[in-house]
């Protein structure tokens, strides 16, 4: 039987665990001298990206080539996409080509999901719409977890465009799941209708939200949302919503600024929090290349690996 990664919600937190295991012993193993594995020799990975991404996309290629799988990237500009061919007439065209897993990224809600019903391989979602980023929250657990030791009982601040960050949706179901306590902080125009249905605490303020937290995300300003009119300026923004040292220095002691890239420097945080030794991002990355090795060895293994 086949496996696909679509969201968060669909696995256990059991499972989320020996994925994060996994993913530490993926990156003890490409630490060293010799970065190639053959978990995967004879797989074939395709990434398959509708929108423009470089930390998404090259991560998953890596991490395919690290175990030892052939990757194909496509891309809709020199792909049969410009022709006019169905998202499922694609889907199935790799499938035909036997493909063991397709990682799709489209700015459609439900795509992954969609073409997992039409093709053999196994489907992982790299982003789609404003629904899920369920390997970045993937990534940003694998983080804390390094961090911390643990997620249960662990304080996060989600900061910013929650309204539509699939990296928010993903991260607030699988922090929830492994017990940490997630709060949101943003303008009313910027956080999504029935938050208050989901598992985490709506600030008020910045003191709510910062005040006692372990882990500080912020996330992108999205500048062409500005036109719209969903706050009144960059620099209020900033003011009211930006990630700062005089704000940092309310969290917990040892607490982490994270940010799943690119920052707009200045708007979302300041440039002295994000240089900083307290913010990880770089190693968000690294973090974003073992978690997706640990999750293709999955999706593409019949059988679970111990870890």
């Amino acid at each position: 039987m086949k496996r696909d990664f679509l969201a968060l919600a669909q696995i256990d937190s059991s499972q989320i665990e020996r994925l994060l295991k996994r993913a530490a012993f993926m990156e003890d193993k490409i630490s060293g001298e010799f970065k190639t594995l053959d978990i995967l020799k004879g797989k074939s990975v395709v990434t398959l990206f509708y929108e423009n991404s470089t930390r998404t996309r090259c991560s998953f290629e890596l991490a395919a080539k690290y175990l030892g799988a052939q990757t194909v990237g496509i891309t809709t500009g020199g792909s049969s996409v410009k022709k006019g061919e169905s998202l499922i007439d694609t889907a199935v065209t790799l499938d035909r080509m036997k493909a063991d897993v397709i990682v799709i990224r489209h700015s459609v809600a439900g795509a992954p999901a969609l073409i997992a019903k039409h093709v053999g391989a196994s489907v992982i979602n790299g982003g789609d719409g404003l629904h899920a980023h369920p390997t970045q929250a993937l990534l940003d657990m694998y983080t804390m977890q390094k961090t911390f030791g643990s997620l249960k009982g662990l304080e996060v601040a989600i900061v910013g465009d929650v309204k539509h960050s699939r990296v928010a949706q993903s991260n607030i179901v699988g922090l929830a799941k492994m017990g940490a306590k997630v709060k949101v902080f943003a303008p009313n125009t910027l956080m999504p209708k029935g938050i208050q249905n989901q598992p985490c605490k709506v600030c008020k303020n910045a003191k709510e939200a910062f005040e006692g937290s372990d882990v500080i995300m912020g996330l992108r300003i999205q500048l062409e949302r500005q036109q719209k009119g969903l706050f009144p300026s960059v620099e209020e923004y900033s003011r009211f919503y930006g990630v700062s040292m005089e704000r940092m220095a309310m969290c917990n002691k040892g607490a982490i600024v994270m940010h799943p890239g690119p920052a707009n420097r200045g708007i979302e945080i300041d440039c002295d929090v994000l240089d900083s030794d307290m913010c990880l991002k770089d190693y968000q990355v690294t973090g974003g290349v073992v978690t997706r090795m640990a999750l293709l060895e999955w999706c593409a293994s019949s059988a679970e690996t111990d870890c």
